[in-house]
């Protein structure tokens, strides 16, 4: 069991860290795109961020099982399977996205409005206030968000254990709860722990050194 233990915990790092870095920088963009266009934003779009919004809140609403159970025949087509790490880099993704995009948007708007009016009174283009004032000001506050997610998405992988998705989700369910092997079932939840804390580390100590770079 030590073999299939170390196995499914490199699954789990597999399947959180590639669907992380779809929903950081698909999420992201979204997060700039709503920052941008919500009321009073460099290009207020108030039509476009209210179809956004709407459309953010309903995926945001569905639990992730049942959008696990509904992507299943499009994860199919797409990468060829619907169970297995690789097809729940899928699923994984698409749920944090909106999430993603909401959390980079409230942290976005903690920014000092002053900073932008001011950036704006001396010519900025707004790319360039993306990149010279709302980035340099978020990084602390975004990369800990960025860990919340994280955290979030490895939670999602778990639960997606019951689909036969690997890592120490199916550990746990598979081994644990069916057979039922109560061992197995602490030492995965013992893994899923570790690997939170590993995490919300690394995020509070970027966010720290960011924070005191500034």
């Amino acid at each position: 069991m030590i073999d299939v233990f170390i196995k499914e915990t490199g699954n789990t790092i597999i399947m959180t860290l590639l669907s992380s870095l779809i929903a950081f920088v698909i999420g992201g963009l979204l997060g700039v795109l709503l920052t941008f266009i919500k009321k009073g934003g460099l290009k207020e779009n108030l039509t476009l961020y209210r179809i956004l919004d709407v459309v953010i809140n309903l995926i945001r609403s569905v639990p992730f099982v049942i959008l696990l159970v509904v992507l299943m025949p499009y994860t199919r087509s797409l990468v060829g399977s619907s169970i297995g790490v690789k097809a729940m880099i899928v699923p994984l993704a698409l749920a944090a996205i909106p999430f993603v995009g909401r959390l980079f948007e409230n942290v976005f708007s903690e920014v000092d409005q002053n900073l932008i009016e001011m950036a704006q009174s001396l010519g900025a283009s707004p790319f360039q206030i993306l990149k010279e004032v709302i980035l340099v000001e978020s990084w602390p506050l975004l990369i800990q968000n960025m860990a919340v997610a994280m955290v979030t998405i490895l939670g999602y992988g778990a639960m997606a254990g019951f689909t036969g998705a690997g890592g120490l989700g199916m550990l746990a369910i598979s081994y644990g709860y069916y057979r039922p092997r109560q061992d197995i079932m602490l030492i995965a939840v013992i893994g899923l722990v570790v690997l939170v804390q590993i995490i919300e580390f690394i995020g509070n100590r970027l966010s720290q050194r960011l924070n005191h770079k500034k």
